[in-house]
C-alpha cells in the first residue's frame, strides 16, 4: 500500500518545540511504516521522517516569517494533489481546504479533521460529505452536519516519555499562552492551593501575556520558563505533581493531557470538550467547573495512582494504537 500523508507546513514535522498538528501527521506517518505500508510525507523540507519527503519549502512559514503562509499552503497542497495517481490513498491532516481537489483526483482522500476554526468552515465540509472520509479525534468534537467515518485519537510515542513515580512538589501548566488555555486560570488554582506553578509554553497572545500573565510571574510562587520542546517535556511533566488544564474552550483533544499521563501525572482539568474522554475522574486526574474547584481538589493529587495514569494513556493513546486504527480504515476505504 502506497500512502500520502500531508501535514501542514507552519512548523517542521516532527515540530521542534509546538505544533500539535505536525507531531500527530508525523505519528501517523512513522507508524504506518512500521505496518509495512510505503509513506511519503509531504511537509517541510527540513522534517524527518524514516519514509520519502515530498517538500516545497525548507522551513515552516512560522519559523521562516519571510513566506507568505497562504502561498506556502498553495503550493504544498497542490503538489501533492497532483502527485495523487501515485498513492492508494492520501490522507489529509490539512484541514478543509485540500479537500476542494478531492472531487478532482481519483485517489481516495481520508481527512483527520483536527477541530473546527470556526463554524464558518462547515460549509466546505458539508459540499464534501458524500465523497469524503471524515475522521473525529474524539467523539465531542464532531458536527451534527458531517458524516464521520469513525473517532480516532491522537497517539504518542510511548517510549519517548519517562515515568516518574516521585514527583516534586509543584504544578505545573504546559501549552500555548492563551486565553482559551487558561494561563491565568492556572495561576489563580495555584495560588489558591499555595502551590508553586511553572509555566511552560510559547506566547500566542502577546497582549495576553503582558497584561495577565507577566505582571503575577515571580521566582518563589510563579515562573514561566519558556517553549519546552522534548528535550525538556519529560522533566517537567515527571516532575510534577500535576498538570494544570482549566481550559476556556471545548478543546478536541490536547496532546498535553496524554502526555502529562504518560509521565505518571494526574491531570485538573475543566470539564470541558474532550477531557472526559482523556481522563479517568478521581483515577487519573480531577474534572472540574472552575477555579475553585480545581483548588480544593489539589491535595488530593497524591491520592492519584499514578502507575494508573500511564497505563491508560499507553493503552489509549499510543502511536501504535492510533496507526493501526488508520490502516484498518485505509483498508476499509479501498476494499469498498
Amino acid at each position: 500500500m502506497k500512502a500520502a500523508v500531508l501535514s501542514p507546513v507552519a512548523w517542521r514535522t516532527p515540530p521542534r518545540h509546538y505544533g500539535p498538528w505536525e507531531q500527530v501527521s508525523s505519528n501517523i506517518a512513522e507508524g504506518l511504516i512500521k505496518l509495512g505500508v510505503e509513506v511519503t510525507l509531504f511537509a517541510t523540507g527540513d522534517s524527518v521522517t524514516a519514509g520519502t519527503l515530498d517538500a516545497i519549502c525548507e522551513k515552516g512559514y512560522e519559523e521562516d516569517r519571510s513566506r507568505d503562509a497562504k502561498v506556502l499552503e498553495c503550493l504544498h497542497i497542490s503538489n501533492l494533489m497532483e502527485k495523487a495517481g501515485q498513492f492508494d490513498i492520501i490522507h489529509n491532516n490539512f484541514d478543509f481546504l485540500p479537500l476542494t481537489y478531492s472531487r478532482l483526483i481519483k485517489t481516495p482522500v481520508i481527512t483527520t479533521i483536527h477541530g473546527f476554526s470556526s463554524q464558518q468552515i462547515i460549509p466546505v465540509y458539508k459540499k464534501y460529505n458524500d465523497t469524503s472520509n471524515y475522521v473525529s479525534i474524539s467523539n465531542s468534537d464532531r458536527s451534527p452536519e458531517l458524516n464521520y467515518l469513525a473517532t480516532v485519537y491522537n497517539g504518542l510515542n510511548t517510549d519517548e516519555f519517562e515515568f516518574n513515580e516521585q514527583p516534586q512538589e509543584y504544578l505545573l501548566y504546559f501549552g500555548r499562552i492563551h486565553p482559551d488555555k487558561g494561563t491565568a486560570e492556572a495561576i489563580e488554582i495555584a495560588r489558591k492551593s499555595k502551590r508553586k506553578l511553572l509555566i511552560a509554553g510559547i506566547v500566542q497572545d502577546e497582549r495576553y501575556f503582558k497584561e495577565k500573565i507577566e505582571p503575577q510571574l515571580n521566582d518563589d510562587e510563579v515562573t514561566y520558563i519558556g517553549s519546552a520542546g522534548p528535550e525538556k517535556r519529560n522533566a517537567l511533566l515527571g516532575n510534577a505533581i500535576g498538570l494544570l488544564h482549566p481550559i476556556n474552550f471545548a478543546e478536541p483533544f490536547g496532546l498535553s493531557v496524554a502526555e502529562s499521563m504518560l509521565c505518571g501525572t494526574p491531570v485538573i482539568a475543566f470539564n470541558k470538550g474532550s477531557m472526559p474522554e482523556l481522563i479517568k475522574d478521581n483515577e487519573t486526574g480531577f474534572l472540574v467547573n472552575n477555579v475553585n474547584e480545581a483548588a480544593e481538589v489539589v491535595d488530593e493529587l497524591k491520592n492519584i495512582n499514578r502507575k494508573a495514569c500511564l497505563d491508560w494513556a499507553s493503552s489509549q493513546f499510543s502511536c501504535e494504537k492510533m496507526a493501526g486504527d488508520y490502516f484498518r480504515l485505509y483498508q476499509e476505504i479501498l476494499g469498498s
